[in-house]
């Protein structure tokens, strides 16, 4: 049996659900800023670097769930979070583990990796073509 054979056809399946996935848990990330929820004590301001983070998140987040403009929605967002890392991590410890920046650096390339991959199935962009 030839395993590359039965995988390839659920590729785009997958890539879809890593596009969901990923989607909903940046979507999280938005709303905790802007939105309070899930309740936190980390309220920045709207009008902030964090609050435009936030904003981005929520807008992004949606985007990459539906779909919709996911190339050039994934080339900002890849961006966003590589100066995440560098601004807010990096500073901290040259170490991922160490400085809290695990997540802005696998959001960051799996974003990458939609910009050059696409959206996958069960897409909006896919009804538009």
């Amino acid at each position: 049996m030839n395993l590359n054979k039965v995988l390839q056809p659920l590729a785009p399946y997958f890539l879809a659900l890593l596009r969901v996935v990923t989607g909903l848990l940046f979507l999280e990330h938005g709303t905790q800023k802007l939105l309070h929820f899930p309740v936190s004590d980390f309220h920045p301001p709207l009008f902030s670097l964090l609050g435009l983070a936030g904003a981005l998140e929520i807008v992004g987040g949606v985007l990459i769930i539906l779909g919709l403009f996911t190339r050039p929605a994934a080339f900002i967002l890849s961006g966003m979070m590589a100066v995440a890392y560098f601004m807010m991590h990096a500073p901290n410890s040259f170490f991922p583990a160490l400085n809290g920046g695990d997540a802005a650096i696998l959001f960051c390339f799996i974003f990458l990796y939609l910009v050059f991959a696409g959206p996958g199935a069960f897409s909006l962009d896919g009804k538009r073509k």
